[in-house]
């Protein structure tokens, strides 16, 4: 995530209109639940009543959905007619996924569209779905709360399709959390965008940045092997992980000094164990781990393994490189891996090696 100016400059320049901070930051309008360009000609919202992201990307995942008229996905040039159909599509029933089928059944060829959605928001038709979908979803999360019914009328396209975007990735509906085992969810904000953290009284299930693309699909894979629905809620294990986060972040610590529960096959917790033991601020590589594993010929297990992590930064897969010392994938995008690695250089080598 970008830095973003000062509060007090954005929401001048959001009065404003002041065009020379195109593309520096987005607004969400937390009263209508959409995001808006700084130059949008709409009337303004009080100041507690915004907040700012540095992409467009950040305020979909957030549960916001864009303007209707400063248009903030669009771009300067000619927008095929096409992508209005397809955008519109998803915004009347952004809990529906619009399949090939569906594409061919508008008359609108899968490949074009694919093609076009990125040229023309950079981002792809899937993306821009998955991000719809899981912002309706997390923003119950987010909230904190197990009804906020006028939220939701005034957020989104409909309740309904907000409650069943819902049920779709967690299972239940939050209401419901008293009368089935549940784990519970909190939205967590850190300087490298929101994260979603799961949990019981056990210990720590899930910590992932919510605009990872595996986000959805492992919040599928833990109910299915724990049994568990995920319901928004707040519990003595999630509140010392965002105290945790916190001080990571200044830089005053970086032990996660929390319980956890790693839900995978034997060997991949002996990989996430292995992992807990690389000390901040310094690099692994897959061959090592490989070797220190008593596996040599394992290092694309070993990938695959980290790629599985359902912990990020508590269980650092961030921590693990190329032999040549170059980076390598991360889940939560190489620019997060590379701000994790000097943030740990800058605050937490020295008084680790004294």
């Amino acid at each position: 995530m970008q830095n973003l100016p000062p509060l007090a400059t954005m929401y001048r320049a959001f009065t404003r209109r002041d065009a020379s901070f195109e593309g520096v930051f987005y607004v969400g309008v937390k009263t209508t639940g959409i995001f808006c360009r700084p130059t949008c000609p709409a009337r303004k919202p009080n100041p507690e009543n915004v907040e700012y992201f540095s992409s467009a990307n950040d305020a979909l995942y957030a549960g916001y959905r864009p303007c209707s008229r400063c248009k903030p996905l669009d771009r300067e040039n000619h927008k095929p007619e096409m992508l209005s159909r397809l955008v519109e599509a998803i915004e009347q029933s952004p809990e529906h996924r619009v399949s090939e089928k569906d594409l061919k059944r508008m008359h609108i060829d899968p490949s074009t569209a694919r093609r076009q959605f990125k040229k023309y928001y950079g981002m792809t038709f899937q993306a821009y779905q998955r991000a719809r979908r899981m912002g309706s979803a997390l923003h119950e999360i987010r909230a904190g709360q197990p009804v906020i019914d006028a939220q939701i009328e005034g957020g989104f396209t409909s309740a309904s399709g907000f409650w069943q975007s819902f049920r779709q990735v967690f299972g239940t509906a939050p209401s419901r959390a008293a009368q089935v085992e549940c784990l519970l969810a909190r939205w967590i904000d850190t300087p490298l965008g929101a994260m979603l953290a799961i949990a019981d009284n056990a210990g720590l299930y899930l910590l992932e940045f919510v605009d990872r693309r595996a986000l959805e699909r492992e919040i599928l894979q833990l109910r299915k092997r724990t049994g568990a629905y995920v319901v928004p809620g707040d519990n003595p294990v999630l509140s010392a992980a965002a105290k945790a986060l916190q001080d990571y972040f200044n830089g005053s610590s970086a032990v996660f000094d929390l319980p956890l529960v790693l839900v995978g096959s034997d060997f991949e917790k002996s990989v996430w164990a292995l992992l807990q033991t690389i000390p901040p601020g310094e690099t692994r590589s897959y061959s090592w781990m490989a070797e220190q594993l008593g596996r040599p010929q394992a290092a694309r297990a070993i990938g695959q393994a980290n790629g599985h992590n359902h912990l990020a930064l508590i269980v650092p897969c961030h921590r693990v490189i190329r032999a040549d010392g170059s980076l390598c994938g991360y889940g939560g995008g190489l620019w997060r891996k590379r701000w994790l690695l000097e943030h740990e250089i800058r605050h937490f080598v020295s008084s680790v090696q004294i």
